[in-house]
């Protein structure tokens, strides 16, 4: 079976948040909330000063503290790499939301139509939708997964569970790149078997140095970062990037 994860090129990355957006579109995020997030970084003084760019998905841990701290099995690392959640079974506990050193978890305060950034019906909206199917409509994201046929597609499926990225697992399983790896115009993300070293992420570890976030905490995410330099006490974060969608 493959052992998914995530490569991420900090040398390709331009910032354009175009992960992002396609995360958001593709799970039906709530408003206000982000899967993928990109961050922005400064480094050296003025006149010698360069600005970086990182994105961050959940880090699927291979040893995750949000699946040890789920007190209802929730939250559950798959075989194929994936830590999921099943949303049909999560009790809003926010227990894995706290046990992550990654800050990749969310907490659903209503359901996605409730709180949309525009009115799907209006009138005058409709000229722009075309009778497309809203997201939340998107019957990818109610379908099971996995083995065990769990409901861990899509972000805000129920009000009162948490949510995070599932690396599109409703893609991935129908033999697809997860949105933002498909999305990303200069190829800087890039996901696949990283048991394989045939893979291309295993290729392009292979070829650079790579580091991970927060390897001393043991959490052995399936995240890699090759390129650039691992965020320092010394680094500062300006005006973070955000998504219009």
């Amino acid at each position: 079976m493959a052992r998914y994860g995530m490569v991420i090129d900090l040398d390709r990355c331009t910032g354009c948040r175009g992960c992002m957006e396609s995360c958001k579109i593709e799970n039906d995020t709530p408003q206000g909330t982000y899967w993928m997030y990109v961050f922005r970084f400064e480094e050296g003084e003025y006149p010698a000063t360069q600005v970086r760019f990182m994105s961050r998905p959940c880090q699927h841990c291979d040893n995750a503290p949000c699946v040890k701290v789920c007190p209802v099995g929730a939250r559950y690392k798959r075989e194929d790499g994936l830590v999921a959640t099943d949303w049909m079974r999560c009790i809003g506990c926010r227990y894995c939301e706290v046990a992550c050193p990654y800050g990749v978890n969310s907490f659903n305060w209503g359901h996605t139509e409730e709180h949309y950034y525009f009115d799907w019906n209006a009138e005058e909206v409709a000229p722009e939708v075309r009778g497309t199917i809203p997201p939340w409509d998107n019957p990818s994201l109610d379908e099971p997964y996995g083995p065990e046929q769990r409901h861990i597609a899509g972000g805000g499926r129920l009000k009162g569970v948490v949510d995070k990225c599932t690396f599109c697992v409703q893609r991935v399983e129908n033999g697809l790149d997860p949105a933002c790896v498909h999305s990303c115009p200069v190829r800087a993300l890039v996901f696949g078997d990283l048991e394989d070293p045939a893979s291309a992420p295993s290729r392009l570890l292979q070829s650079k140095p790579s580091f991970r976030l927060l390897e001393d905490a043991g959490t052995e995410p399936r995240v890699h970062y090759v390129g650039g330099n691992p965020p320092t006490t010394e680094t500062r974060q300006i005006e973070p990037a955000k998504a219009e969608v």
